[in-house]
């Protein structure tokens, strides 16, 4: 089974030689999945691009990749390993994602409402494998994110559902030990890492918080 402790979500304004270098020293320092989010580059940029991660997360944690059915299809066709998907409201259907990829593959879904989490509940088993929920505050690297939970909103969230449920949304170290007590199965972070100037010491210091507060 995946830990979901501590997501590291790529953030597209990252230029892509720098970005290669954050998810190194993240994978080495204990991120336990990187999730590959550009809604901005081209299928066979992003194609590339997902091929470039494999290689660098190199099985050292899983390595997904969000909304993109199709070029998860490929790469792992090309042989890289992509161990799922991550997808939203507006993406292809779960149950569909997971006839393609198979039963192993890693499947997470973006959970944001009452009613979300009612759909969720209704997929047939083991067609998900964590649900994301959020955002728990504003946050620069998604402007049309829904109302912010904060952390009693994420916790009456992820109590209704038997799912594990991880927080995304303007998180930062500090917020890690409330969002655990709260009930997250996990924290999915984009700008503490990808903005920081020495990502590996963050990722440490996010991982000590997560651990900290068992």
């Amino acid at each position: 089974m995946t830990d979901l402790a501590l997501h590291l979500v790529t953030d597209h304004r990252v230029p892509f030689a720098r970005l290669r270098d954050i998810v190194d020293e993240a994978a080495s320092a204990g991120v336990t999945v990187v999730q590959l989010r550009d809604k901005i580059a081209s299928g066979g940029e992003l194609f590339a691009r997902t091929l470039d991660l494999a290689d660098v997360v190199a099985g050292r944690c899983a390595f997904v990749v969000d909304d993109r059915l199709d070029v998860v299809l490929a790469a792992r066709d090309r042989g890289a390993r992509v161990d799922g998907i991550h997808l939203g409201q507006s993406d292809l259907p779960v149950d569909a994602a997971r006839a393609l990829l198979g039963p192993s593959a890693f499947v997470g879904w973006t959970a944001n409402t009452p009613e979300h989490l009612a759909a969720a509940a209704a997929f047939a088993p083991g067609a998900l494998d964590y649900l994301g929920v959020g955002v728990i505050r504003a946050t620069a690297t998604k402007p049309d994110h829904p109302r912010p939970l904060g952390v009693e909103g994420f916790a009456e969230l992820a109590a209704s559902t038997a799912l594990p449920c991880v927080a995304i949304g303007g998180i930062d170290v500090d917020d890690v030990a409330a969002l655990r007590a709260a009930g997250a199965a996990g924290v999915a972070v984009v700008s503490a890492v990808c903005a920081a100037d020495d990502p590996g010491t963050v990722v440490r210091d996010l991982r000590a918080a997560w651990a900290s507060a068992a």
